[in-house]
């Protein structure tokens, strides 16, 4: 199998680490969790593309990160240590 390549816009990366405090380099170690959730965000994806979420543990706390499949990229867009997206993570992998 070969290593997950990820991307992101540079100006989203910055108002993502200015308000959630979360650079998106940090936010792709969640996918590295052998615990990992994925799910869709059924709210978000469209027709066009469907976009998920990631929830990872990174010792400090379960990171949610916002992302979609480019072909073989994964595109992040958001991420951030939010509540609901570390209840989602305790429930699926019973911490």
């Amino acid at each position: 199998m070969s290593k997950a390549r990820f991307d992101w816009d540079p100006k989203k990366d910055a108002e993502n680490q200015k308000k959630h405090g979360v650079a998106f380099a940090e936010a792709q170690f969640a996918f590295a969790d052998p615990n990992r959730v994925i799910a869709r965000d059924v709210t978000h994806s469209t027709a066009r593309e469907a976009r998920f979420y990631c929830f990872g543990d990174m010792g400090d706390g379960i990171l949610t990160v916002r992302f979609t499949y480019r072909g073989n990229v994964i595109r992040l867009f958001g991420a951030g240590y939010w509540r609901k997206g570390k209840r989602i993570y305790e429930r699926k992998t019973k911490v």
